[in-house]
C-alpha cells in the first residue's frame, strides 16, 4: 500500500510529532554525547510540519541549521500501553523524515524543543508505504547532490518495537501520529540556495530547497 502524504483517506496531520534522539551510535559519538540507556524522546511541533518540494526556512542568527535524515512512522490506530511484540500492529505505514534542528539552540537549552519546532522544520513524504521492514532499510541524504547522510536502520540502538512500547507507557499514540526515529551520523549545515533530500529505501525520495528568513 503507498498513501500520499495529504490523502483524503485518513487525517494524517499528526497531533503530535515524536522523535527519538541520539538513536545511532556514530551519531551520539559525532556530538560528544553519551549513549542512552533507554529511547531519547522529545516532542517536535506539529506546525513544523512541511510538504515534499516546500521551502525549509532557514532563520537568521544562528550558527548552525542541520539537516536529520530519518525514517518516519506514521501510526494508524490508537495505542497506549503496547508490548514490543505488538507494537507493529499499529503501524499504518513509512516515509522519510528530515528533523531540521538548530544545534546551537539544541546545545544551548539541553532540552530539544526550540531548536527543533521552527516552522518548515519538519519535512514528510512524498508518500506512506506499509509492508516494509523498519529493522532493514537504508537511508540517505544528499545536499546539493552530494551524500552526507549514509547508514542502514538495523544500526539503530533501539528498534521500532522498544520505541513505540517506551512512547505507549507515557503518551497515548493516535492515528496520524508521526514518529522520526533517530539520525545517522553525517548531520550538516543547511544555507539558503541548498537542496536536501532523504531518500529512505522502499520509499522515494523527500525533496526540499532551503532559503533564507525573510
Amino acid at each position: 500500500m503507498q498513501l500520499p502524504f495529504d490523502s483524503n483517506h485518513y487525517d494524517l496531520r499528526p497531533r503530535k510529532i515524536i522523535g527519538v534522539g541520539r538513536n545511532y551510535r556514530a551519531h551520539a559519538e559525532e556530538l560528544g554525547s553519551d549513549l542512552p540507556s533507554e529511547p531519547l524522546l522529545f516532542l517536535k511541533a506539529p506546525t513544523a510540519l512541511l510538504a515534499p518540494g516546500q521551502p525549509i526556512v532557514r532563520p537568521s542568527g544562528f550558527e548552525r541549521v542541520d539537516h536529520e535524515a530519518e525514517l518516519g512512522v506514521v501510526i494508524g490506530k490508537r495505542a497506549r500501553h503496547v508490548a514490543a511484540a505488538d507494537a507493529l500492529g499499529v503501524v499504518l505505514g513509512y516515509t522519510c523524515v528530515n528533523d531540521v534542528t538548530v544545534r546551537d539552540l539544541q546545545k544551548r537549552d539541553v532540552q530539544f524543543t526550540r531548536a527543533k519546532s521552527f516552522d518548515s522544520f519538519c519535512p514528510v513524504g512524498p508518500r506512506i508505504v506499509a509492508d516494509l521492514d523498519p529493522g532493514n532499510l537504508a537511508i540517505e541524504c544528499r545536499v546539493n547532490g552530494e551524500v552526507r547522510q549514509q547508514a542502514r536502520t538495523d544500526l539503530m540502538i533501539f528498534d521500532l518495537p522498544a520505541i513505540i512500547e517506551t512512547i505507549t507507557r507515557v503518551m497515548t499514540l493516535e492515528p496520524g501520529d508521526l514518529i522520526a526515529t533517530g539520525t545517522p551520523a553525517g548531520v550538516g549545515q543547511l544555507w539558503p540556495g541548498d537542496s536536501v533530500e532523504v531518500e529512505v529505501e522502499g520509499i522515494g525520495v523527500l525533496a526540499n530547497p532551503v532559503v533564507g528568513e525573510l
